[in-house]
């Protein structure tokens, strides 16, 4: 338990942020006619960062941090698109380079975004392997700081940041959903949830067609799915083949557990977000409301339900396609 994020720890990354990242609003979302009178849903915008995703959250903390001649060597990281963002509009803000090992699977609206940014993009196959074992080599090679995407103390206290937010706007929220990946946003919102207000649960939420934290959370474990497996859902950002070690420790002490979500409830969560709250929402970033919307019964019972919208950068062809 001593090496998991504490409080402090991520309300010094709070401070880190101010002036860089948006505290981003709750937004109710609109109750449908049979659930008048009952629970009420806030939906956490995290769409509306400066980058589209909350990913600006971890980067920013963690690469402010490091010793100014550490960071002028630059930094390396993998990511499938909103990390890689991050770290891009990061290291911009602070006039250093960032080299980005994207999969060619990436969406063209998040390579684009990182080009625009400044930043060098290295592409590989859509494995965990080939991502993680080129920026390593780039980072020996070079010098550069690798900035993990979700295994690392530093990212998870910034993630954080939107739980230590949440509590402070809403007190009295009674359960978190979380979209999962690698975990590193899970992990931190639950840390900071668990500390101001530990009757509140926590709830992850990913695809069915990548579930690997509920079979980790199962087996006790970090559980690895095939590339394959997890690149068959739409949700393109949480097809992160396992979940890391240090977001699973945290999971097991305060994660109160997993729902999945199908394909098809993803698609619907995006319309009615957009068409109910004028919130866009990549398909990653719509899961935790899915959860709400479609496995109510799977939830712990509860008066004010949040859930994060992780991101918004979805390519607008598919956008197109899912409104329809």
């Amino acid at each position: 338990m001593s090496d998991l994020v504490s409080l402090p720890e991520i309300e010094r990354a709070a401070e880190r942020l101010v002036g860089v990242t948006l505290r981003t609003p709750l937004v109710p979302f609109p109750a449908d006619r049979s659930d008048a009178g009952g629970p009420s849903l806030l939906v956490k915008a995290e769409s509306l960062q400066p980058i589209g995703a909350f990913k600006l959250r971890g980067a920013y903390a963690t690469i402010s941090s490091l010793p100014e001649e550490q960071r002028e060597r630059g930094v390396v990281t993998h990511s499938s698109g909103n990390h890689a963002q991050a770290v891009a509009y990061t290291a911009r803000a602070l006039g250093i380079p960032a080299v980005l090992v994207m999969p060619h699977t990436t969406p063209g609206v998040k390579v684009d975004a990182c080009m625009a940014l400044g930043a060098e993009i290295v592409y590989v196959e859509p494995t965990s392997q080939a991502r993680e074992e080129t920026a390593a080599k780039l980072a020996a090679a070079h010098g550069f700081t690798l900035v993990p995407p979700y295994d690392d103390a530093r990212i998870i206290a910034g993630q954080g940041t939107a739980g230590l937010e949440i509590v402070q706007d809403r007190p009295d929220v009674d359960v978190v959903l979380v979209p999962v990946s690698g975990g590193g946003l899970v992990s931190g919102v639950a840390a900071a949830v668990k500390a101001l207000r530990p009757e509140a649960k926590v709830i992850g939420v990913e695809p069915e067609l990548a579930a690997d934290a509920r079979d980790s959370m199962r087996e006790g474990r970090p559980v690895t799915w095939d590339a394959e497996k997890t690149g068959r859902t739409i949700a393109d950002a949480l097809r992160v083949q396992r979940v890391g070690d240090l977001p699973f420790a945290h999971m097991q002490a305060h994660v109160d557990g997993i729902v999945t979500v199908t394909e098809d409830e993803i698609r619907a969560t995006m319309r009615r977000l957009a068409r109910e709250t004028r919130l866009i929402a990549e398909p990653a970033g719509a899961v935790a409301t899915a959860a709400y919307l479609y496995h109510r019964a799977e939830l712990p019972p509860a008066d004010t339900y949040v859930s994060i919208l992780s991101g918004g950068n979805v390519d607008p062809a598919l956008f197109l396609d899912v409104m329809r």
